[in-house]
């Protein structure tokens, strides 16, 4: 079974090294370089109005997380939105436990839009938000990613 939950400060640690697990693995998230707890923090913080959540099994072990926050703050009602599974978890039901937590709270904190970027290549996420209800709003070609590398990403709405 799988609990959805708020995420606090307290969870910054094992997401950071959930997502350091996703970033080492490579070819789903435009991050490159290994994080930490106090970059989870910051991002947690740096806007007041973010949405986080975490999804546990029974035993308590993270299994996955997402979040809805502004990356242009002169448009509140839209938010972007990023996920995480443990790898060799994906398939099992976290993504849509973590949406369907995501969206009530997106809904309820007057957002109207959510907005993700998936890298072009990343078929299990594009397959994730399509099962949503994310529609293809754009493309955004030759994305610079820390390492260097150039990426293309898919620009996929939710009308909430």
């Amino acid at each position: 079974m799988i609990h959805v939950r708020r995420a606090g400060p307290l969870d910054a640690t094992p997401m950071a090294a959930l997502l350091n697990e996703v970033i080492a693995r490579g070819g789903t998230t435009a991050l490159t370089t290994p994080v930490t707890r106090a970059d989870v923090l910051g991002w947690m913080e740096r806007d007041p109005q973010s949405i986080w959540h975490v999804a546990e099994d029974e035993a308590g072990e993270l299994l996955g997380f997402q979040w809805v926050d502004q990356w242009d703050r002169t448009a509140r009602e839209r938010g972007h939105i990023a996920t995480f599974a443990r790898v060799g978890r994906t398939g099992l039901g976290i993504g849509s436990a973590l949406f369907d937590a995501t969206r009530e709270a997106a809904r309820a904190a007057g957002f109207r839009v959510i907005e993700a970027e998936i890298r072009a290549d990343n078929s299990g996420g594009l397959a994730y938000y399509q099962s949503r209800g994310f529609e293809d709003a754009g493309r955004l070609n030759g994305v610079l990613l820390d390492d260097g590398s150039v990426v293309d990403k898919v620009v996929k709405v939710f009308e909430l």
